[in-house]
Parts: C-alpha cells; sequence; structure tokens
C-alpha cells in the first residue's frame, strides 16, 4: 500500500485516541491495539505507523517527557489527557521520525486539538511543540526560519 497523507492522518488520529485510551485506562498496549483493529475500519489507515506511534511513545515515555517538559508551565500530570497525549505523540515523531518535517508534525497535532482537545488547547500545543521542535530539529528549524 502507498502511504497516503490521509493514512498518516488516520494512524495519528487512532494513535492519539490509544494513548489517551492507555493514560486512562492503563490497560496493555496490545489489548487496546486488538480493541482498536476491532472497533475501527484500519483500512485506509497506515497501520504500521499507528503501532509505531502507539507502542514507541509508551517504550520512550521519559525521553518523549523530558524533550517538551522544559516549555510547559505546569506538570505533565496538570495537562489535560487529550494535550498530554497530543504532546507525548508529536515529541516521539520529531525524536525519532525525522522522514517528517516538523511543520507537519506541529500541522497535524494542532488539527487533532482542535478537534478533541478543550478551547484553546491547540495554541498552547502549538506553542510547546514549536519550542520542542527548536530543540530537536534545530537545523531544520532555522533553515526554515531564514526561508
Amino acid at each position: 500500500m502507498t502511504v497516503t497523507a490521509s493514512a498518516r492522518r488516520k494512524a495519528r488520529h487512532y494513535a492519539m485516541q490509544a494513548l489517551y485510551q492507555w493514560q486512562m485506562a492503563g490497560a496493555s498496549l496490545n489489548a487496546i491495539e486488538a480493541e482498536f483493529h476491532a472497533d475501527n475500519d484500519m483500512s485506509k489507515t497506515d497501520v504500521d505507523y499507528f503501532r509505531e506511534l502507539f507502542h514507541g511513545v509508551a517504550k520512550n515515555l521519559d525521553d518523549v517527557e523530558a524533550a517538551f517538559a522544559p516549555h510547559l508551565d505546569r506538570k505533565i500530570d496538570d495537562l489535560d489527557p487529550v494535550s498530554r497525549a497530543l504532546l507525548r505523540m508529536s515529541t516521539y515523531e520529531l525524536q525519532n521520525r525525522i522522514d517528517v518535517p516538523y511543520k507537519v508534525v506541529i500541522n497535524e497535532a494542532v488539527a487533532l486539538a482542535k478537534k478533541f482537545g478543550p478551547t484553546d488547547a491547540f495554541k498552547y500545543i502549538n506553542g510547546i511543540l514549536d519550542k520542542t521542535a527548536a530543540d530537536l530539529r534545530k537545523a531544520e528549524v532555522q533553515a526554515d526560519r531564514r526561508g
């Protein structure tokens, strides 16, 4: 299957929801993933990307959180669960998927925050990820800003 932008978008959508569920319920990753495959039509989803984001965040949680935590104005546990899931997932992408431009990562997170997050959470997410991207993708961000 050729990976399309919409297949990646769906993968992020489901990965964010799976991370949300993992944070809230604490069920095993494999159980949550199996539930997503059973409950959702994954035919137009980049399933490998979904799996990588979901499992990658859980396996690298400390490193992921350490990358964005310095930019927060509150404790990670004080973030609403949607924002926490989005920051974790997007920071993982910034760290591990340099094939995906940082602007794409941020734009996708902002779109999901607008759809699922509390009012104006997208502005907060955008600000935190912008600073995190400047740390993790320094050369890419500087080149883009020089434009």
